[in-house]
C-alpha cells in the first residue's frame, strides 16, 4: 500500500507544480508579448501558448479527482458529523459503517460509468480543441480516480471495522518538522 499512497501522492503533486508552472509561463508570456520591444515581441507572438490554459484545466481535473482519494485516505475530507459524533457508540458505528459503505458504492458507480464512457469516447475521433489529445485520455480521470476513491472508502472502513478508528487530519501537524526540530536540537547541544 505504500506503493500506492507514494504514487498519489506524487500524482497529485507533480500535477498541481506543472500546473503552476505552466500558468507562470503563459502569463509572462502573455504580459511580455504585450511590450513594444519590436524583436522580442515579434519572436513571443510567434511562440503559441493557446494550449496552456486547456492543459491546466486537465491537469486540475485529474489533480482533483486523485486528491478526493487521497482526502479519503487521510481523513481531511470536511463531513458533518455532529450528530454522529453524540450517538452512542453501536450507533455511531453503523452510522459510519454505512456512510463508508455508500461512499464505497457511489464511486464505483461513477467509477464504472466513466469508464463505459472512456471506452465509447476511444472509438471516436473526438479530440481537444487546443492540445489535439484524444478525449478519452483526458477523461480517463473520473474512473481511474473514481475507483481509486472506492478502494480508499473499502480501506478506510476496514481499517474502522479492526481499530473502530477513522483517519483523522491534523491541521497544527507538519510533515517533517520533527526531524528538523531534532536536527536544530542537536545542532544547539553541540
Amino acid at each position: 500500500m505504500k506503493f500506492l499512497d507514494k504514487l498519489e501522492e506524487w500524482l497529485i503533486a507533480s500535477l498541481m507544480a506543472a500546473a503552476t508552472i505552466l500558468i507562470f509561463v503563459a502569463v509572462v508570456h502573455r504580459y511580455l508579448s504585450g511590450l513594444p520591444i519590436p524583436g522580442l515581441q515579434d519572436y513571443l507572438i510567434q511562440l503559441n501558448t493557446s494550449w496552456a490554459q486547456e492543459a491546466c484545466i486537465y491537469m486540475f481535473v485529474w489533480m482533483a479527482k486523485f486528491g478526493a482519494a487521497y482526502g479519503v485516505r487521510t481523513g481531511i475530507h470536511v463531513g458533518v458529523d455532529v450528530i454522529i459524533n453524540r450517538m452512542n457508540t453501536p450507533w455511531r458505528n453503523k452510522f459510519v459503517i454505512f456512510g463508508l459503505l455508500a461512499g464505497a458504492v457511489f464511486t464505483g458507480i461513477v467509477g464504472t460509468l466513466g469508464a463505459s464512457f472512456v471506452w465509447e469516447i476511444g472509438h471516436t475521433d473526438q479530440t481537444s480543441a487546443d492540445l489535439e489529445m484524444p478525449m478519452w485520455i483526458v477523461y480517463l480521470a473520473v474512473p481511474l480516480g473514481s475507483y481509486l476513491m472506492c478502494f480508499r472508502f473499502l480501506q478506510v472502513l476496514v481499517a474502522f471495522a479492526r481499530t473502530g478508528q477513522l483517519p483523522k487530519h491534523d491541521h497544527s501537524h507538519v510533515e517533517g518538522l520533527e526531524d528538523e526540530l531534532t536536527a536544530e536540537e542537536k545542532g544547539a547541544r553541540a
